[in-house]
């Protein structure tokens, strides 16, 4: 057995560990919390461009959410599933705590792999671009809060984001990179289940995820998961795992993975979409 086998072998043991136990440690960028730190400094700065960072980075928007529908902060039950309304409900001191713990966790666990910090941030980039997607369709058809299905894309890739910030501790995945992929791809959907239910997530994004079932067939898309499958789909920013598999040309594959739906109907929708899609992308990445 070479080493990178012994080592995934491990990996995969840890993991199995972990999601047996309900012990799931999620490390997230730090440069996030030294953003939000800034911002919620500055008096001039306002509650909705602090939002906008907290919504690019997929574990503290987890964590924020789950903190505003906390019983301390929610009494009377009245569940929040965006991040303006969490980030509003738990005010800038609890969120500014929030952001340098979850980046504390990121320092102990940073990553040693060059190749596996360029994944991480090829995922990022993803995640934002079905996220902007999944807003831009949701304002348009009305079918989900925006902030909400937001929300939901940057969760789209959250298995793959906790595998990879796991591994940091076995280099010798280093070596066998593609490998890894597979295995990143194998173990993403029950990997992304136990992270998005740890999260504590309101039932309305938790049953966006149907993995059995991604699409329900309708035109024009009628729930929230229905938007972030085409979200999926027509992000432009490729896919870091599915690259590594040799699986190209993601836009490519709304042709063939809807059933049912003529082209010219989709097409428009995307062009329709895809202005407040790239708005939201520069404000974000600003």
């Amino acid at each position: 057995m070479d080493e990178f086998e012994a080592q995934m072998q491990a990996f995969r043991k840890q993991i199995e560990r972990e999601l047996e136990e309900d012990n799931i440690s999620f490390p997230t960028s730090f440069d996030v919390s030294l953003r939000i730190k800034r911002l919620a400094d500055n008096p001039e700065s306002t509650l909705d461009e602090i939002t906008t960072v907290v919504k690019a980075e997929p574990v503290l928007s987890a964590k924020a959410v789950r903190m505003a529908n906390a019983i301390a902060l929610n009494p009377y039950g009245k569940q929040t599933t965006n991040v303006g309304d969490a980030v509003g409900r738990i005010g800038l001191s609890a969120l500014r705590c929030l952001a340098f713990a979850v980046a504390a966790e990121q320092l102990v666990q940073d990553h040693r792999s060059r190749n596996l910090r360029l994944i991480a941030s090829g995922l990022w980039m993803h995640s934002l671009d079905v996220a902007a997607w999944a807003y831009a369709i949701a304002r348009h058809l009305k079918v989900a809060n925006p902030d909400t299905a937001m929300f939901s894309g940057m969760m789209t890739d959250i298995g793959q984001f906790f595998l990879v910030a796991r591994a940091a501790d076995y280099p010798a995945l280093e070596s066998g990179i593609e490998r890894f992929a597979e295995f990143a791809a194998t173990w993403n959907e029950p990997v992304g289940r136990a992270v998005l239910e740890a999260f504590e997530l309101p039932d309305e994004i938790l049953d966006a995820f149907p993995y059995e079932d991604p699409y329900g067939g309708s035109w024009p898309p009628a729930e929230l998961a229905d938007v972030l499958f085409i979200a999926s789909l027509a992000a432009e920013t490729p896919h870091p795992f599915d690259t590594l598999l040799g699986i190209r040309g993601r836009p490519a594959l709304l042709g063939t993975s809807i059933s049912g739906i003529e082209s010219t109907q989709l097409t428009q929708l995307l062009d329709t979409a895809r202005a407040q899609r790239q708005h939201i992308l520069n404000a974000v990445c600003a």
